[in-house]
């Protein structure tokens, strides 16, 4: 008998075990639970958004873009470069708002950070703007870990409704807990002050009721004032997306005739309405591409 209740013991215990396991499982699946130690799988990581809770994963091959193939933004790139070696070096720094027009390198050269300094302990997390409630977890996370990460947020705007641009106004600064020494954010956006300007924000009574529109104002632009680093991106003109056009094929080495792919920039970017930059590289993507099939 005693036999018996031992081997029922037993298989009872086996079984609890099972179910335990297959309940942490089905709970990390819901509200995933990020582990510190995914950090020493690479250099780039996303962050993603589960139940109550959020995940982070790996990025295998993070763009490789580098600052030799930025052209026509020296200025932005190189003070963001400068603050980016002080971060690393562990001197003091700022976080990073770039703003400007689409397809200017406002993310290749944050990108380019990344490949640039990898090698000096920098790593970087990209943060969608619905992850964004989980920054000040994210930088608990991040405080204890000897190397130094960006947060990278892309293509950040808000909308006046949104609880998640205080989270972030509270970790850039105005919390009682400092941001942890090994973080910075560096954020791009098309607008400079993340926020939606109205024309009510102007009038004596604003259409919620509001009786002080200069202090609607002072909320809206105190985000972007956060950021201490603030470098703006402007419009390319014909030259200088020639020039950026003219650089790519020089760095891919294609062999092509000068007077051939000016004609044929200049044509890609009427069709697509736009001199920018990643017009440039649409275009000697697609040169490249039939160059090597032979058409």
């Amino acid at each position: 008998m005693n036999d018996m209740l031992k081997d029922m013991t037993k298989d009872i215990v086996i079984e609890l075990r099972i179910l335990n396991n297959c309940l942490i499982r089905i709970a990390d699946a819901v509200a995933p639970q990020p582990d510190g130690r995914i950090f020493d799988a690479g250099t780039a990581f996303r962050v993603y958004a589960g139940n109550n809770g959020f995940g982070l994963r790996a990025i295998n091959k993070p763009d490789p873009v580098k600052f030799a193939e930025l052209r026509g933004i020296d200025d932005p790139a190189g003070e963001l470069r400068q603050n980016t070696e002080q971060f690393v070096a562990g001197l003091p720094c700022n976080n990073a708002l770039l703003f400007g027009p689409r397809g200017t390198g406002k993310s290749s050269a944050v990108k380019a950070c990344l490949n640039e300094y990898a090698d000096k302990g920098l790593r970087m997390i990209e943060m969608p703007r619905d992850t964004l409630l989980h920054i000040i977890e994210l930088a608990e996370l991040l405080k204890e870990r000897p190397e130094r990460f960006i947060i990278f947020c892309d293509d950040l705007s808000f909308e006046e409704d949104e609880k998640a641009y205080r989270r972030i106004k509270t970790v850039l600064e105005g919390g009682l807990e400092a941001r942890p020494a090994n973080m910075l954010i560096y954020a791009t956006s098309n607008r400079r002050h993340l926020m939606p300007d109205r024309t009510t924000d102007t009038l004596p009574v604003l259409s919620e009721g509001e009786l002080h529109p200069a202090e609607t104002v002072e909320e809206k632009m105190s985000l972007s004032d956060r950021f201490g680093l603030r470098l703006g991106f402007l419009h390319f003109d014909m030259d200088t997306y020639l020039d950026i056009v003219f650089n790519y094929v020089r760095l891919r080495k294609m062999r092509i005739k000068k007077e051939e792919i000016r004609r044929g920039a200049i044509q890609w970017s009427l069709a697509h309405g736009s001199f920018s930059g990643r017009t440039a590289r649409q275009f000697v993507d697609d040169l490249e591409g039939r160059l090597k099939l032979g058409k």
